[in-house]
């Protein structure tokens, strides 16, 4: 039925509908007029708008038939139109006109009517179904028995009424029929509407015409008869015909909902027993035709009422099982369901209350909803359901409800509830309250938010809570406070000799350390790695003596088992107003970390702006010192070495400087440390090996005993490749292995001696001199110097200032005995730092052969140096 024809089929079939009906209204009046004979016009006139009416719909439904693929979409018009046949051959019978002409109409005439009835119930929207179908025509059967059971008994029984008896209840069922399944089909007007009300006019004038053939009645009455079959014919070929139906609709709905109002089953039988009371009353008697058409009626009820039951039987069925699911689903879910009536308190509970919370039916049911909920959360709850009663969440989600419910221990249960708004479901007319156990989740994010603020390994605060208390701590009016950052040395290489684990317990011993020293309201904290803060209330003194004491503390060796490990610190101070911001206080504490980091081990310095310009001076110096050899910055300048015996130079040292274009000249001092920092330490060694090898090339005038030494850093003398780089240097310049002499730095010596000892043997072996340098400084200087394979001493400066003596008498002063130890050992000796001659004349009077430092000789470029050796040769 969803095949729409084109506009111009339509437009013809609406002529074809026209033309036809108006001749056979035509040919009825010429007979009502006299200009044919009755039987003439009524058999031309309906017997070919029959035979039109059954061709146009039998028509219609083969097109259906092929556009749907179904014949149930098309045996409504295919019965329609047979009927309006059987319609149209009733009309003939009076001009055929044999013996037995009541009864041929009386056949036709029923068969007309059960064809209307049956084409009527299978019309688009009227019915979908046997079952369906078969009530309703139980439904018009009966409303059409208790009429033909009335009309029989009102009034009183007479002979006549026995021989129109067929036709009335035949009309009386059809008619009935046709009535309840046009009422009942969906949609309500249109073809339907027009196809039924055809089918009852045309039925209704039937009967009145086969009742006058039987009844030998007619006349100029039949063609005047004859009019309303015709017009009904019409409109049951228009209606029974559409093709141009709408849908039906979308949600499925039961096909007996339309009439679920209608006394179906009160009016036919009130029509039977008012009619039997009458007859009762006026006749008091009943024949035996009275009695069947009676329990006819009684059958037709008693089935219609059997198909109810069943009805009501079956929609229990389903009601049970639907409240079967409805309990499971409620029994088994994991939250629990309250429904409030207009007051606010509790209707009913889900049978999940005293499972999920322990609540008993006795203990809710009737309890206003705010009595369970936490007075803290009143407010909140109260807000949300008022949102509700005022609809602003009619046509958006429920609204939601973070409360504390009180359950049947009397606890407070952290829970999560939706409201929804039923009021306007008559079955409801409540608010339904759907509340979920949450308390699992919120000790979940208690502990996620407890994890990400606290360091897993140590148990203290981690940067994002050290940065959420400093933003806190800053927030107080007037509130002072310093932050503190330690950086522990020593734990990469615990890490790489001992494991992870013995480095996990170092941080764990650390951490434990730290909070013995802190207040209650200081913040400890592990910002990563081997970085520790402390976040405290004090000012700058108490603050500069806490970091003392955690220096000290942590500085002190930890026993684990199986080991004994020592770590160092730097620590760095800033104070909380100093900073903008938070970042930049914790910035602040970075560098003065970073400072005291270059000033040496276990040290506090406070953040000043000098610290700040001193390590953007030392973060630039590094960028720009990798490219200096390359650049040609880098110089080297000598310093002279001198017989204090006979005032000639018998040697040079070579002085690394970086001659920077902007900020001068830079000593190595501050230089070398850059270099390891920045990792090219040995390419700077190897330079300065190079460089100074070529100057004393050029210096060469065959004084063999004219020497050069230069600064060894301790990375490039732990390599087993530098005794093989000195050899290659040497040949590429020609020199004698002998005038080359490497100094080592004492106070570094103790870091691995094995190494050292078999670097310097390898020298030896190429006949190069080694030096221990600033020989004195260190703290394990005598225990070293039978082991090392050294040919000279270049002494400290702090040697040479010293006055003090061994004993409080007149014993030898400490560099007397140094001197006299190295003389036993066979080692050359060399005083430095001589800046005056009270210096010079007291390592002279020790013994010391040769002597270096400004009073004997500043260093200076090479072009200087040549001139100075030059004129000493003089």
């Amino acid at each position: 039925m969803a095949v729409q024809p084109p506009v111009h089929s339509r437009l013809t079939d609406r002529v074809s509908l026209l033309g036809v009906p108006v001749v056979a209204v035509a040919v009825l009046l010429a007979g009502v007029a006299g200009l044919t004979p009755p039987e003439v016009a009524l058999a031309i006139g309906v017997g070919g708008a029959g035979l039109w009416a059954c061709t146009h719909l039998v028509r219609a439904a083969l097109e259906i038939h092929h556009a749907d693929g179904t014949f149930v979409a098309c045996r409504g018009a295919g019965f329609i139109g047979l009927a309006a046949l059987a319609a149209g051959l009733t009309a003939v019978i009076p001009l055929w006109g044999p013996p037995s002409a009541g009864v041929w109409a009386t056949i036709a005439y029923g068969v007309a009517a059960a064809l209307y009835a049956t084409g009527v119930l299978f019309l688009p929207g009227s019915a979908t179904t046997w079952v369906v179908r078969t009530r309703r025509a139980f439904d018009g059967a009966g409303l059409g028995v208790s009429l033909a059971f009335a009309g029989y008994l009102i009034p009183p029984v007479k002979d006549e009424h026995l021989e129109t008896l067929p036709v009335t209840l035949l009309g009386a069922l059809s008619i009935s029929i046709t009535v309840v399944a046009v009422l009942r089909s969906r949609p309500h007007g249109g073809p339907s509407v027009r196809c039924g009300a055809g089918a009852i006019a045309s039925l209704v004038t039937l009967g009145i015409l086969t009742t006058m053939i039987v009844l030998d009645g007619g006349g100029r009455l039949l063609p005047l008869l004859g009019l309303p079959i015709v017009a009904g014919l019409a409109l049951s070929a228009d209606g029974g015909s559409r093709r141009d139906l709408p849908p039906p609709p979308l949600e499925p709905r039961s096909p007996d909902q339309y009439l679920a109002s209608y006394p179906l089953l009160a009016v036919p039988g009130a029509v039977g027993v008012v009619a039997a009371l009458w007859h009762l009353i006026t006749v008091r008697d009943f024949d035996t035709v009275a009695i069947c058409l009676g329990i006819g009626m009684v059958a037709v009820l008693v089935m219609r009422e059997l198909l109810v039951v069943r009805d009501i039987r079956l929609y229990a069925g389903q009601l049970q099982t639907a409240e079967a699911h409805f309990r499971s689903l409620v029994a088994g879910a994991t939250d629990l369901t309250l429904v409030l009536d207009e007051r606010l308190r509790i209707r009913w509970q889900s049978p999940a209350a005293s499972r999920l919370f322990g609540l008993s039916d006795d203990e809710v049911v009737g309890r206003a909803f705010r009595d369970l909920i936490h007075p803290d959360d009143v407010a909140g709850a109260q807000a949300a359901i008022d949102s509700v009663l005022a609809g602003e969440h009619a046509d958006g989600p429920p609204a939601l409800v973070s409360a504390r419910l009180r359950d049947g221990a009397e606890m407070w249960r952290d829970t999560e509830s939706t409201i929804a708004d039923q009021r306007a479901v008559p079955e409801v007319a409540a608010l339904v309250v759907h509340v979920r156990d949450i308390g699992e989740r919120k000790h979940l994010e208690r502990a996620l938010h407890k994890l990400s603020y606290t360091d897993q390994l140590t148990g203290l605060a981690n940067r994002r809570a050290l940065m959420r208390d400093l933003l806190s701590y800053r927030r107080r009016a007037g509130q002072q406070g310093t932050l503190l950052v330690i950086d522990l040395h020593g734990l990469a290489e615990i890490n790489d000799n001992r494991g992870r684990e013995t480095g996990d317990a170092v941080l764990i011993e650390v951490g434990r350390r730290i909070k013995t020293l802190l207040a209650a309201d200081d913040v400890p904290a592990r910002l990563g790695g081997d970085e520790f803060a402390v976040l405290t209330a004090d000012g700058a003194v108490l603050a500069y003596a806490l970091g003392t004491r955690i220096a000290t503390v942590l500085a002190e060796p930890q026993a684990l088992p199986g080991s004994i490990v020592e770590l160092h610190t730097s620590i760095g101070l800033a104070e909380l107003a100093g900073g903008a911001d938070s970042d930049e206080v914790l910035r602040h504490a970075d560098l003065a970390r970073k400072r005291a980091r270059q000033l040496g081990l276990d040290r506090v310095e406070w953040y000043d702006p000098d610290v700040e310009m001193k390590l953007n001076r030392r973060m630039e110096l590094e960028q720009q010192l990798l490219g200096a050899a390359d650049r040609g910055e880098l110089d080297l300048v000598f310093q002279p070495v001198v017989d204090l015996r006979g005032g000639q130079p018998v040697g040079v040292e070579a002085l690394l400087r970086w001659r920077h274009p902007e900020l001068g000249t830079i000593l190595p001092g501050e230089l070398l440390p850059i270099a390891r920092a920045v990792g090219i330490a040995a390419e700077i060694d190897e330079w300065v090996l190079d460089a100074a090898c070529k100057h004393l090339m050029a210096w060469s005038t065959g004084d063999n005993a004219f020497w050069l030494s230069i600064n060894v850093s301790p990375r490039e003398l732990l390599t087993a490749r530098f005794p093989d780089r000195v050899a290659t240097t040497l040949n590429r310049y020609g020199l004698p292995p002998e005038r080359l002499v490497v100094e080592v730095a004492e106070d570094w010596i103790a870091e691995d001696v094995p190494t050292i000892v078999a670097s310097l043997a390898g020298l030896r072996k190429l006949g190069v001199r080694a030096a221990l340098d600033d020989f004195g400084a260190g703290q394990a200087s005598l225990s070293h110097l039978r082991r090392l394979p050294v040919d000279m001493l270049k002494l400290s400066t702090s040697l040479v200032n010293s006055t003090s003596e061994v004993a409080a008498g007149s014993g030898p002063a400490v560099i007397d005995v140094v001197v006299s130890l190295g003389r036993r050992l066979g080692l050359e000796i060399v005083a430095k730092g001589l800046e005056t001659p009270e210096q010079i004349e007291r390592a002279a009077k020790a013994g010391c052969p040769y002597g270096q430092g400004f009073a004997l000789g500043r260093p200076a470029p090479a072009e200087r140096i040549e001139a100075y050796l030059e004129t000493h040769r003089a």
